[in-house]
């Protein structure tokens, strides 16, 4: 059986009757996937009640030119923990380069130079992750749960995320509207 190919730098799209209420329309930007497992920061659900300057407030950090946007729902893996997903244009300590597309951020430092007017000149916020142990993305894949396409920076920074999922199966040329759950086997 072929192996899906390392998706960092792509979207990763919750196929219909993925079966797990917490992926229902999931968009995920895979940031690390290789033989150890996989890690993704979900982009399609927002954390009711927290923006970016609450969140900021949480930290002591004083929000100054920061925008006030709404935190992402990156995944049920630490909720509690938050990441920025940003343009290349910056880079900090731990920072990690996803594919020459974004890079990705877990430290206090990039929430600072944010805060700031210092930070990347594109971001999104969100807290938790998706993850998946060796093999178990590709199986997932192989069961029809998921389908990759090519990240962008239209669908990653401009996209609303209540037209994220659908624009990004539109991006691939799908239209989303004829995907069904039901599969067979060849």
């Amino acid at each position: 059986m072929d192996q899906p190919r390392f998706l960092s730098g792509q979207f990763l799209l919750a196929m219909p009757g993925i079966g797990d209420p917490r992926f229902e329309k999931a968009v995920i930007a895979m940031c690390v996937h290789d033989e150890d497992g996989a890690l993704g920061i979900g982009l399609g659900r927002i954390v009711p009640r927290i923006t970016f300057h609450d969140l900021l407030r949480q930290l002591d950090i004083g929000p100054g030119s920061a925008p006030d946007v709404p935190i992402h729902l990156g995944g049920p893996v630490e909720p509690q923990r938050g990441f920025i997903i940003h343009s290349l244009d910056w880079g900090g300590e731990g920072s990690v380069q996803v594919s020459n597309r974004w890079a990705l951020s877990a430290t206090l430092d990039i929430l600072r130079a944010i805060s700031e007017g210092r930070g990347p000149s594109r971001w999104v916020a969100a807290l938790g992750y998706a993850g998946w142990g060796a093999g178990q993305l590709e199986q997932e894949m192989c069961s029809n749960g998921w389908f990759a396409t090519q990240g962008s920076d239209e669908l990653l920074y401009d996209s609303d995320v209540s037209s994220r999922w659908t624009n990004a199966f539109k991006s691939a040329g799908i239209d989303p509207r004829l995907l069904t759950s039901d599969f067979g086997t060849a």
